[in-house]
């Protein structure tokens, strides 16, 4: 009897904390996707590049509830070549819910898309 409540707080901890790795992850996966189509969105032409960080915090708030907290930043950089890039950065911080073990896990994710000329 003794043994099963040691080992199944263990078990416990250990199925919570790869619960809380696959929540993070999918955040991170979440994010990425939504620099990468804010990037694409501020690459078209006529569009600023600070555009697409607006989109891209529009995109995170509907796809990951209760993610509002996003700060997203868009501008124009020189990529190899002297190509016109847009990067579109996103920061935000995921609560550590499950395992809580600190503040959170600050997340921050790049998107690039080379920007078209008219």
């Amino acid at each position: 009897m003794v043994e099963f409540v040691l080992v199944g707080t263990l078990l416990l901890i250990v199925i919570l904390g790869v619960i809380q790795v696959g929540l993070v992850l999918h955040v991170r996966n979440t994010l990425a996707a939504d620099a990468a189509e804010g990037a694409r969105h501020a690459a078209n032409v006529d569009v600023p590049a600070a555009e697409g960080g607006t989109y891209a915090q529009q995109l995170i708030a509907e796809s990951l509830p209760g993610r509002s907290d996003a700060v997203c930043t868009g501008q124009e950089e020189e990529g190899p070549g002297d190509i016109p890039l847009v990067r579109v950065t996103c920061t935000v911080v995921v609560p550590l819910s499950l395992v809580p073990l600190g503040d959170g896990v600050t997340l921050t994710v790049t998107g690039h898309a080379v920007k078209e000329t008219p």
